[in-house]
């Protein structure tokens, strides 16, 4: 399956040292051309946590129109993962929290 920036797709946590997983939601952050030249993506983390937040969480307004559950954050805890790992694709950013996430990774990930 081909995977694009923004999709949101649901993962195995934690993926070592435990020997149960959850699945949870998590976006791609890699570029198409890093989608398809690769078998790894590139992911951050998608938590509903209201109990802890870092100033770098970017909220996801949209999360019925990304097809989450709950109302969640953007978190940038930043990994790679096999494609293969990927239980299955439930959404999309809108155009919306796309601007939120790359103004969040411009800010934290890549300042001027």
């Amino acid at each position: 399956m081909s995977y694009e920036q923004y999709d949101i797709v649901v993962v195995p946590f934690p993926f070592t040292e435990k020997k149960m997983a959850k699945h949870r939601p998590a976006v791609i952050i890699s570029s198409h051309l890093f989608n398809v030249s690769h078998d790894h993506i590139t992911l951050a983390m998608i938590t509903s946590s209201q109990i802890s937040s870092w100033i770098s969480d970017a909220e996801i307004r949209d999360w019925k129109i990304a097809q989450l559950m709950v109302p969640c954050k953007i978190r940038f805890k930043l990994f790679t993962l096999p494609k293969d790992l990927i239980v299955r694709q439930l959404g999309n950013l809108s155009q919306h929290d796309r601007g939120v996430l790359n103004e969040s990774i411009r800010k934290y990930l890549i300042p001027a």
